[in-house]
């Protein structure tokens, strides 16, 4: 256990404040924040942000066991990946508050020395104070300077040692002392006694507890440290209210409004814009108000829902007045401003309970103490309702109050819609008693006997399969109008997580495969529509069909690229042309040229996403110790016919029947790039070949697995040699729009990035156009000599040593965009942004700007492809991270290359050395580089 990391999350509070905004508990609250860049997925709860919270503060606990408490309750915004943890100790996360807050938390005074920076302070705890009064804060010296109090965010880490310790003390202690700590304490005082364990000023307190003396010698050798994040804040989700405020207050912009559901088109209902529609099916006919929040419901009929208002689990359906269950003439149900609706199963086969009651209404306060029910006072209930308190209360309950009041009956759904309405004080909907009389035989129960006995399995899988057959609906309407934007691949799962029965609906799903095809030529690619009938195939079970399914999709996006690519003004086949001598001229090409490393935009230059939307790339050309690293030579030669084929690691090969030369390549074969470019060149159709041979020879002065657009560049020295060997248009725009094509041939994919980095020289944004043909626009940075001096100072480009193999990567990606994952699609979009912004930076002369550009853009990678990152390169950017201002793997991660961009030049020296005599036992290697800057004319 001591070398584990664990985390604890608290469940938050008394249950009872908000048993109606999920019935699951309030760590698992729906919170759609960021939900919209992903709407066909599960619905994200507050366990998933916790979660997210504490995953980025796992790296702080370095290679120490450890574990980080959090409560289920608050959801605490900052940024975990900066936390700092002292080694060996316990750490209590603070955050500067007012005294009007820190009244009623606990409250963390601090030593007045340790550690300051900007966004954070680092302190030994003095003392801690639950609810202090003012009084209480001045006597604890717990006021700061600026008059506020340091908050106990309820966030604890323990690391090393002390966690030992702590683990130890769980083994170790007798049960006898297990026990009293866990029962005879409350809740609160065995969390403040663990917390005293380490501070020593209350070591004196302690004593005087209940196996305190045991606890300060289990625990009292290691202390307790408050890291104050200044930028820290929380959102409480201790009411129905305060949820509905996080979703309308200063975080709505984050707010997914509509997530896996089903809505009419606006002419057939009337739905607020701001209302938050989760997991819910909405039929023509019903209205819902402002603010409200809809999750897991089906609606339909005349159904209104007020505004403020939350209904959870429901299932209401069409409504009719002659039904001998609806009691009362109005087939309508109407659910009042600021109110809210939930429903739930009850264990052995009970039934279903439909619970009413006020946004407002705290289940605790008694009736003496002026509670309410649905916004109303307990007196005024009893009187409109015409009921006694006996009717709801046992005499033996001495607080007579929502928790125990047995209000709802367990009956069929219409006639506990009908009592709701009468419940809730709606005129007119008894006017003869039926209902009251209805509900007085009734068997009822109340919020304490329903938390008791509810169906928690049933009401899991009820759940599971309403998402399930809102997810089949979804996708029939996708398959049935287009399969333009949805994310298939998801819907699937969220079907086949329910029963076998979901194989099925996708089995029907794939007979609307094969009209696509002709029906949206112009806007469904042939790549996507092949994408969607493999992830059908393979959801129906059919593994073999979808593997042959799988071959087109790839061919598809090859094709596709093809289509897209036109250089200069004729086709590839069409270059078989001659000179005026019968001979090809010139008789030797040497291209040599630099690599690239790319700054950020990387993947928005990737097909198919750029032959459907636009990309950006900011890169830059560099030579490496002082050299061009990648190069080519041809020459046409008399002395034999055929294609001769060398590389710098001795391998050759001749080939003397031309028409051998065809895709596919086998993905072993180390000639296939040179291939590929006679195939895309033309030139094997060239009939000057029929009396002259050719000889090709390549190299790359790089390691391999590089990242720094090896492949894609000595592609282009190949493809350039080839143009001028034949006296084609062998321009840099054209060669690069061609090596995209011999990338698809080879079957590595890849983008227009690589080879524009290689052929251009110096700093460049390249934007490309979605088009037939495609259209690229190279713009080069105008960069003074003094920020080449200040990069080439600054940036260190360092190999880590690990080899990776792009096109594996590329894989993954391209198929998660061909499903349109819009997780994905967000992410690419933000780099081509990202792009964009970094060209300013550097045009404006702000390299720190571009090391946060390069940091944001190393988090979207990771987002994209997860093992893009290893714990090596993890290792060598904690290592570097004090010295830079941004890092990033180049290409697409995975391991090659490191660009390290330092604080200053004199922060590059230190690293530099550090790296170089690393303790760590980084076996990484730091490569001199400059610039490569266009030849003078």
């Amino acid at each position: 256990m001591a070398t584990k990391h664990v985390l604890l999350l608290h469940a938050g509070g008394d249950s009872k404040r908000v048993p109606w905004a999920n019935p699951m508990g309030k760590a698992f609250l729906p919170v759609p924040y960021l939900a919209g860049d992903n709407p066909d997925g599960p619905v994200p709860l507050l366990f998933d942000h916790i979660l997210a919270v504490s995953a980025s503060a796992r790296q702080a606990f370095k290679n120490q066991g450890g574990i980080f408490i959090m409560t289920g309750d608050v959801l605490p915004c900052f940024d975990a990946s900066n936390l700092l943890l002292p080694d060996d100790a316990a750490c209590i996360v603070t955050a500067p508050t007012t005294l009007d807050v820190a009244s009623n938390h606990g409250v963390v005074v601090a030593s007045k020395d340790g550690t300051e920076a900007q966004n954070y302070s680092l302190c030994l705890v003095d003392n801690l104070l639950q609810k202090p009064t003012v009084s209480e804060l001045v006597e604890g010296q717990a006021i700061l300077d600026d008059g506020r109090a340091l908050l106990d965010t309820g966030i604890i880490a323990v690391r090393g040692k002390a966690w030992q310790e702590l683990v130890s003390l769980a083994y170790s202690s007798s049960q006898t002392m297990i026990e009293e700590i866990i029962t005879s304490r409350k809740e609160l005082s065995l969390y403040e006694d663990l917390v005293a364990a380490w501070v020593p000023t209350k070591h004196e307190w302690l004593r005087d507890r209940p196996f305190g003396k045991e606890l300060i010698a289990a625990l009292g050798r290691h202390k307790m440290f408050s890291f104050c994040s200044y930028d820290f804040s929380f959102l409480h989700f201790g009411t129905s209210a305060e949820v509905l405020d996080h979703l309308a207050g200063s975080y709505s912009g984050l707010v997914g409004r509509r997530h896996m559901c089903s809505v009419p088109e606006t002419t057939a209902c009337d739905i607020a814009a701001t209302t938050v529609i989760l997991c819910s099916k909405i039929s023509a006919g019903v209205s819902i108000g402002e603010d409200s929040l809809v999750y897991d419901s089906s609606l339909s009929g005349r159904v209104r829902i007020g505004s403020q208002s939350i209904v959870v689990g429901v299932n209401i359906h069409e409504l009719h007045g002659d039904s001998p269950q609806i009691i009362g003439s109005s087939t309508c149900f109407t659910l009042p401003d600021r109110h809210c609706l939930w429903e739930v199963p009850l264990v052995n086969s009970m039934g279903r309970v439909m619970v009413y009651c006020g946004l407002h209404d705290n289940p605790k306060v008694s009736m003496d103490r002026d509670g309410t029910f649905c916004g109303k006072p307990w007196k005024n209930v009893l009187e409109d309702l015409k009921i006694q308190d006996t009717d709801i209360w046992d005499t033996s309950n001495l607080d007579k109050c929502l928790w125990n009041a047995r209000l709802f009956p367990i009956m069929s759904p219409p006639e506990m819609l009908s009592v709701g309405l009468w419940l809730m004080g709606s005129s007119g909907c008894d006017p003869d008693g039926k209902v009251s009389r209805m509900w007085r035989k009734s068997r009822r129960v109340s919020l304490e006997e329903l938390h008791r006995s509810i169906d928690y399995h049933q009401l899991c899988m009820d759940s599971a399969k309403h998402q399930a057959d809102l997810a089949a609906a979804v996708a029939k309407s996708c398959m049935t109008y287009g399969l333009l934007g949805r994310n298939l691949f998801q819907l699937c799962e969220e079907m086949l997580g329910n029963d076998s029965s979901s194989v099925e609906v996708c089995k029907e799903l794939l007979t609307f495969c094969p009209s696509h095809g002709d029906q949206y030529s112009g806007v469904l690619p042939q790549s996507r529509g092949y994408q969607v009938k493999m992830d059908l195939l393979r959801a129906s079970g059919d593994l073999s069909t979808a593997s042959l399914v799988e071959e087109k999709v790839w061919a598809s996006v090859a094709s596709e690229t093809a289509s897209a690519i036109k250089y200069g003004s004729k086709e590839p086949s069409s270059s078989a042309t001659t000179s005026s001598n019968g001979n090809l001229r010139p008789k030797k090409v040497v291209v040599e040229l630099p690599v690239r490393v790319d700054f950020v935009g990387g993947w928005s230059d990737t097909p198919p996403w750029s032959l459907e939307r636009p990309g950006c790339v900011l890169n830059m050309a560099i030579s490496l110790e002082g050299r061009l690293p990648v190069g080519a030579t041809t020459e046409a030669t008399e002395d034999h016919h055929g294609v001769l084929i060398e590389d710098d690691v001795d391998r050759k090969v001749c080939i003397d029947d031309l028409s051998s030369i065809s895709c596919p390549f086998k993905e072993d074969d180390p000639f296939r790039l040179v291939k590929s470019a006679l195939i895309v060149t033309g030139i094997l159709g060239h009939e000057l070949l029929s009396t002259s041979g050719l000889k090709i020879r390549t190299w790359a002065n790089v390691p391999r697995g590089s990242g720094l657009g090896t492949s894609s560049i000595l592609a282009a020295a190949v493809v350039k040699c080839l143009f001028q060997l034949m006296e084609d248009d062998g321009g840099d725009d054209n060669v690069a729009r061609a090596v995209l094509v011999v990338e698809q041939i080879m079957g590595t994919g890849g983008g227009w990035q690589d080879q524009i980095g290689g052929l251009y020289p110096g700093i460049k944004c390249t934007q490309s156009f979605p088009g037939q043909p495609l259209r690229l626009q190279v713009v080069p940075l105008l960069a003074s000599p003094q920020l080449i001096q200040e990069l080439e100072q600054r940036l260190l480009v360092v190999f880590t040593g690990q080899v990776r193999l792009a096109h594996r990567v590329l894989e993954k990606v391209v198929t998660r965009y061909l499903r349109r994952d819009s997780l994905l699609i967000s992410s690419i979009r933000r780099l081509a942004e990202l792009a964009r912004a970094g060209r300013e930076a550097l045009m404006n002369g702000e390299v720190d700007e571009l090391g946060g550009i390069m940091l944001e853009a190393w988090g979207l990678h990771q987002e994209l492809d997860p093992f893009c990152s290893n714990s090596l390169v993890d290792e060598l950017f904690a290592l570097a991270d004090p010295y830079c201002c941004g890092y990033k793997l180049v290409g697409a991660g995975g391991g090659g290359f490191a660009l390290l961009l330092a604080r200053s030049p004199g922060h590059a020296v230190d690293l530099r050395r550090v790296l170089r005599d690393s303790a760590a036992g980084l076996d990484v290697t730091v490569y001199d580089w400059n610039v490569a800057v266009p030849l003078p004319r």
